[in-house]
């Protein structure tokens, strides 16, 4: 059993940049498949990017490819999402989620998540 915790959340103005962070915590971090999702109020949890256990294949939502990169370290335990050219739409808290050995885009597949982070995106 892993443990999540995310940080980076903030204010940013449209166009511009952030990094989110999710520490995990607890045993064989690298048997773990590494997702991030996100939310907005009234609406299903959405993928957004994932990352397999040894950071060799990634999958990202279409709605962020190409704006935003998915990382990990499995030496820190940690794993990184990148958001470039921030759109208003990207505004949402973000999650991170663990999935033993198989990746996968959808969130019922997770069964460890942490608490969230929150993005705003200002236009």
């Amino acid at each position: 059993q892993v443990q999540l915790v995310e940080s980076g959340g903030g204010l940013v103005l449209a166009g511009g940049s952030l990094r989110l962070s999710c520490v995990v915590s607890g045993r064989n971090f690298g048997d773990y498949a590494m997702g991030w999702f996100r939310q907005t109020p009234g609406k299903a949890r959405e993928f957004a990017a994932v990352i397999g256990r040894n950071g060799d294949s990634t999958i990202y939502a279409d709605s962020v490819k190409g704006r935003f990169t998915i990382s990990r370290d499995n030496a820190k335990n940690t794993v990184s999402l990148q958001m470039n050219s921030l759109k208003p739409e990207d505004a949402a808290v973000y999650y991170c989620a663990a999935r033993w050995l198989i990746t996968s885009t959808r969130s019922y597949d997770y069964n460890t998540w942490g608490q969230g982070t929150q993005v705003t995106v200002s236009s």
